[in-house]
């Protein structure tokens, strides 16, 4: 691995999926690693420094970082998680949730890690983010929703940092086979108009995910920005998904709205 950023490596989600082979293999290649999870104890293994920490707590996040941490080259900031269920009956509790993880998750990590690496004029800040941030799901509108955000955000952070030498990207993985898709939260009570239809529009996402791309994917893809003193803006992940960054790019919203409804939302 090719590293131009630095040894000292922080990712969020690192206790499975994405977070976890990123941070894995990171400490493999040397780094120093703090790798941010729920549910583990404090503890060290090997090159990984694991900490408990719901990175939604702004809080706990501030004093993480007043206390503990206090040199970040590069950061991986891959928690997150999903819900699914129709738009119009989906409690405003489920979508606050799905966007305080997502999107306020990742601005607490960053309104902490950017003071660090604007002193030091050096830092790449990685956003895991999805195909669904560009182009919109039925039935995981919110999904989508809370990655819209993230890429705008993201986006406006390469722009304000630039003078100060931090560079962003966004990864944008599709179909991905990890526990994602154990961990969903479906809002879809028996008896309301939507049922069927979104019935079978989780199931058929999940036979996606299930046959995805393995999580190695996306890190050979980070690998390959922490190489690079000027990282691409986003990078999709796999030929496939290149393909649907650029179908977005020129396809009428009309054909593009149609394609989805073709795939999403299956008849019987």
């Amino acid at each position: 691995m090719k590293n131009v950023y630095g040894k000292n490596v922080l990712v969020t989600g690192a206790t499975s999926g994405i977070g976890k082979i990123v941070a894995d293999s990171f400490a493999k290649e040397g780094c120093n690693v703090y790798g941010i999870g729920l549910g583990i104890e404090d503890h060290i293994d090997g090159n990984i420094t694991f900490i408990n920490l719901d990175v939604t707590d702004e809080e706990k996040v501030k004093k993480l970082f007043d206390e503990k941490i206090k040199s970040v080259d590069i950061a991986v900031l891959a928690a997150g998680f999903g819900i699914a269920g129709p738009a119009e009956i989906m409690p405003v509790e489920y979508a606050r949730k799905q966007m305080e993880v997502n999107y306020f998750g990742v601005m607490n990590m960053c309104n902490n890690i950017i003071p660090i690496m604007r002193k030091n004029k050096n830092g790449l800040i990685i956003a895991i983010s999805s195909v669904a941030g560009k182009v919109t799901l039925p039935m995981q509108c919110h999904y989508s929703s809370s990655k819209y955000a993230l890429e705008a955000y993201i986006e406006a952070l390469r722009m304000e940092l630039k003078d100060f030498n931090v560079k962003t990207c966004l990864v944008e993985p599709g179909d991905t086979k990890t526990g994602f898709t154990k961990m969903r939260k479906t809002y879809n009570p028996e008896g309301n108009p939507y049922y069927d239809v979104c019935k079978r529009s989780i199931e058929k996402q999940a036979e996606y995910e299930i046959n995805g791309k393995p999580p190695e994917t996306v890190r050979d893809v980070i690998f390959k920005i922490v190489g690079k003193k000027n990282p691409p803006v986003r990078v999709a992940v796999g030929f496939e998904y290149k393909l649907v960054m650029f179908l977005i790019r020129i396809l009428p919203s009309k054909a593009l709205d149609s394609l989805l409804y073709k795939i999403y939302m299956p008849k019987k």
